[in-house]
């Protein structure tokens, strides 16, 4: 099988308490993910109320098979990379 190419956008904002939470179980896993502070990024922001039908929620986190999370759980990033793993994407890990 081949592995799929893997990138994880996190949408979010440095005061956000529920996406210091996600960044820090997504930190805890050791995935590599790209932050995108949408207090800094105009359009970012726009892309965020887009994804979530005209509401500004974070985090929003987008993963390399299109699935979307917003305001996740601990658990719900966990069981969305256990599965991406398991359909062979590759989900970096931080050494």
């Amino acid at each position: 099988m081949n592995a799929k190419s893997n990138t994880i956008l996190f949408y979010g904002t440095p005061y956000c308490p529920d996406c210091i939470r996600s960044k820090a179980f997504l930190d805890l896993l050791g995935c590599e993910y790209r932050y995108i502070n949408i207090a800094e990024d105009p359009s970012a922001a726009e892309k965020v109320v887009e994804i979530n039908n005209g509401f500004q929620s974070i985090p929003t986190i987008q993963f390399p098979d299109g699935t979307v999370l917003v305001e996740p759980t601990n658990e719900e990033l966990n069981q969305t990379i256990s599965k991406l793993e398991n359909e062979n994407y590759i989900i970096h890990r931080k050494h």
